[in-house]
């Protein structure tokens, strides 16, 4: 299953990690990084491995881990069974290098087996950007997330609200993880925590754009985020109808149908219907 919700969890808070399970997040990623202050890596780090070695049934876990110098730390003191894998922050393709280097040394000191720990590679430079496809395409790399705030910071960009003018860098992850084969990339966390319409505005228009997941600041996020995610019951009748309208037309001969509505189908408007199933039944 690929999660369409991603709960960012400060490292250096315990009682946080030991009640995310249960905040309906898609998946967990326990923060190293930006939550974090430098006087508490220490801490955050021992508190993550302590979490992540504890055989607890979580959600499907990821360690958003620092750059160097302290990824070779993280790295060896996370790594395990217990995790999915890392969160590479400003993930550029030598800093991705030094990871599956680092990655592939802990796999063998804990009998794992090679590239069982994934990376899900956070583009949040311009040289990331400009980088997207060679993550992506990097058989380490399960999917790409994009974080706008450092990248707005270098870009010198004002965006508003919605962030509509972020729209041709997400394009490019989209178009990267398409070409690579991956799942479709993770959107930016909204940091207006309590206007849950800008939520469903910005996710709606992350979604459209071919987004289909997003990172959360907090659980109050998630169900929104979640909702817009998951196809709704008329868009799943929808999908079915296409697919079966074209079955039909198949088995008769014909490559093309028209439906109800007298909407032209044919095997392109059914990858699409595809999909929202496919999202439905918990695949994509």
């Amino acid at each position: 299953m690929t999660p369409s919700s991603y709960l960012f969890v400060p490292g250096d808070a315990p009682d946080k990690i030991a009640k995310a399970g249960r905040t309906g997040a898609g998946a967990l990623i326990l923060d190293l990084e930006d939550a974090v202050a430098p006087s508490q890596k220490a801490v955050a780090r021992e508190n993550v491995a302590r979490a992540v070695g504890d055989g607890a049934d979580r959600p499907q876990t990821w360690v958003r881990v620092n750059q160097e110098p302290l990824l070779a730390e993280d790295i060896a003191a996370v790594a395990g069974p217990g995790i999915a894998g890392i969160v590479l922050p400003k993930a550029e393709p030598e800093l991705l290098a030094a990871a599956d280097s680092l990655l592939a040394e802990a796999e063998r000191r804990l009998g794992l087996a090679d590239r069982s720990l994934a990376v899900i590679a956070l583009v949040e430079t311009a040289r990331g950007v400009l980088s997207a496809a060679t993550l992506a395409s990097h058989p380490r790399v399960v999917r790409l997330g994009i974080g706008e705030a450092d990248l707005i910071g270098e870009l010198g960009l004002r965006p508003g609200p919605e962030r509509t003018e972020m729209a041709p860098i997400r394009l490019d992850l989209v178009l990267a993880s398409s070409a690579a084969g991956l799942a479709a990339p993770i959107g930016p966390v909204e940091t207006a925590l309590a206007d849950l319409e800008l939520l469903r505005t910005t996710t709606t228009a992350l979604l459209a754009l071919g987004f289909r997941a997003r990172t959360a600041l907090h659980p109050r996020q998630l169900p929104v985020i979640n909702e817009v995610f998951t196809p709704s019951a008329a868009e799943v009748a929808q999908a079915r109808r296409i697919v079966a309208a074209l079955d039909a037309a198949e088995a008769l001969g014909s490559g093309v149908a028209v439906d109800e509505n007298q909407q032209f189908i044919d095997l392109a408007v059914v990858r699409s219907a595809r999909e929202i199933l496919l999202r439905h039944n918990g695949s994509v």
